[in-house]
């Protein structure tokens, strides 16, 4: 079975024939096709959710231990199959062969294998003495926290990097004992079969990993909707998440929520602006600005504007734009040209706004893909819709701050509150800023991320939180054992 040949979806254990039939999978670096991704019909993500409600009893006696063998198998299988994988995330994705290969494929071997480590699943709670119980005794009663499965999760992941996302849910939900049906983004939906092939390998029973894809809305909706189903987790839109929130909440599932973004970097006089400028700039080239913890909307406060955006626009001008397979390139296209068309919209946007181009705002003279220069749009005001919308692509917006005080108010002026930023060399400074932003998680003089910190946002920007052990958290119920002391 191959991709030319048409995939399959993945359902109870089994590659089955979409009743839907296939679609094209493009290369945005080239516009030709990857490959043809299977459009599942509504009654079969249905069978894939009843399939994952049948083999989440045994998979969810089974010993701790055992599933962590898997989840290690599964992390050596994807690291031996690194090249082709990655290959064949580039060309899903547009993403250079660099990032597919560490940031991509291989993140998501070390997510398996960082759930392959079994953690305690309960924990004591200090003894309490009773005054006085149900039946008039007082007593000592002791008690156990106890971190139990939460069932079937439906996991719908985004198109960015179809490997890392996908398996910051999947590991995570395994590991606890639960069982999973995920539902890829349309636009890259191969990767996500590829892991479930090294899952099948590594000796995951049948349903408690299921697949299924499609371009159709009630792909998605029947994914979410099914009985069957005990939690959504989903990464994308704002707009999206509030839609799956309503189907979470009127049957009260629970529900993981990694939203959208719009995150500020507060830059202050005394910055290293050498550094600054090298995070900033990761907007244009990871991901091509198609991540939702970007610092696309810099505050830069007067005494270092200038130079800022100076160092910004020239930063900007020396990244190579152009084909991912070449080792020196550093921008990529982004996913489809209907989100090309989506980013120049809003670039001509801040034109009219009022906004200048400082760098960027033409499309590359490239003969085919989905490209997009790296844009800086200088003079911003917080009330524009540059400034307040999320982009989704390489795309800056520089605002000027006088005060301190008036920096943190601009940062937290925005319905979203996902990763923050701030630059200066008065770290008590940068760390009393951070302590009073509005985000999930704050970058004092970086844009690193630790992977065992708690991640999602405030706000618009999500629901919950995951990544190291707080996603064992995230994928399971908390029950209270108790008994006299």
């Amino acid at each position: 079975m191959t991709e030319r040949q048409g995939q399959r979806l993945f359902v109870g254990g089994e590659w089955v024939e979409p009743d839907a039939g296939h679609y094209p999978v493009t290369d945005p670096a080239t516009e030709e096709t990857v490959g043809l991704a299977p459009e599942a019909s509504p009654e079969q993500v249905r069978a894939a959710c009843a399939a994952a409600r049948e083999a989440f009893g045994p998979w969810s006696r089974t010993r701790p231990e055992e599933r962590a063998a898997v989840l290690g198998r599964a992390a050596e299988i994807i690291r031996d199959r690194l090249v082709p994988y990655a290959e064949l995330a580039r060309a899903e994705t547009g993403a250079t062969a660099g990032t597919a290969r560490a940031m991509q494929v291989g993140v998501a071997a070390a997510r398996f294998r960082r759930y392959a480590t079994v953690e305690p699943a309960e924990w004591a709670v200090a003894p309490q003495i009773n005054e006085a119980g149900p039946m008039g005794k007082a007593g000592v009663m002791g008690a156990l926290a106890v971190r139990q499965p939460v069932g079937v999760v439906t996991c719908i992941t985004s198109y960015n990097n179809p490997w890392a996302n996908p398996a910051g849910k999947v590991a995570p939900a395994l590991a606890m004992g639960n069982t999973v049906v995920v539902k890829p983004a349309p636009q890259d939906p191969l990767s996500v079969y590829r892991m479930a092939e090294a899952l099948e390998a590594a000796g995951v029973p049948p349903g408690v990993v299921n697949v299924v894809s499609g371009r159709s809305v009630a792909v998605g909706e029947a994914s979410a909707e099914s009985d069957d189903v005990d939690m959504v987790s989903f990464t994308g839109s704002t707009a999206v998440g509030r839609r799956i929130a309503e189907v979470c909440g009127r049957d009260m599932k629970r529900q993981l929520m990694e939203l959208g973004g719009k995150g500020a970097a507060v830059v202050f006089d005394d910055a290293d602006l050498a550094s600054a400028v090298s995070g900033i700039g990761t907007t244009f080239s990871f991901y091509s600005g198609q991540i939702c913890t970007a610092p696309t909307r810099v505050l830069a406060q007067r005494g270092v504007y200038d130079r800022l955006v100076e160092q910004l626009a020239m930063y900007a001008g020396r990244l190579k734009v152009g084909d991912p397979r070449e080792a020196d390139t550093v921008v990529g296209p982004v996913i489809s040209a209907e989100h090309r068309a989506r980013v120049e919209s809003y670039v001509e946007l801040g034109r009219k706004e009022g906004a200048t181009v400082v760098a960027g705002g033409e499309r590359p003279p490239l003969e085919r893909g989905f490209y997009v220069a790296p844009t800086l749009l200088a003079g911003c005001a917080n009330d524009m819709r540059v400034a307040r919308e999320e982009i989704f692509g390489p795309v800056v917006t520089v605002i000027p701050f006088d005060e301190e005080d008036e920096g943190v108010a601009l940062a937290n002026d925005s319905d979203y509150g996902l990763i923050d930023y701030v630059w200066s060399g008065d770290v008590a400074r940068a760390f009393r800023v951070a302590r009073r932003l509005r985000a999930g998680g704050v970058g004092v003089n970086t844009v690193g991320r630790n992977m065992e910190a708690p991640f999602g946002g405030f706000k618009k920007s999500g629901v919950g939180r995951d990544v190291g052990s707080y996603a064992l958290h995230a994928y399971s119920e908390v029950q209270a054992i108790v008994w006299p002391g």
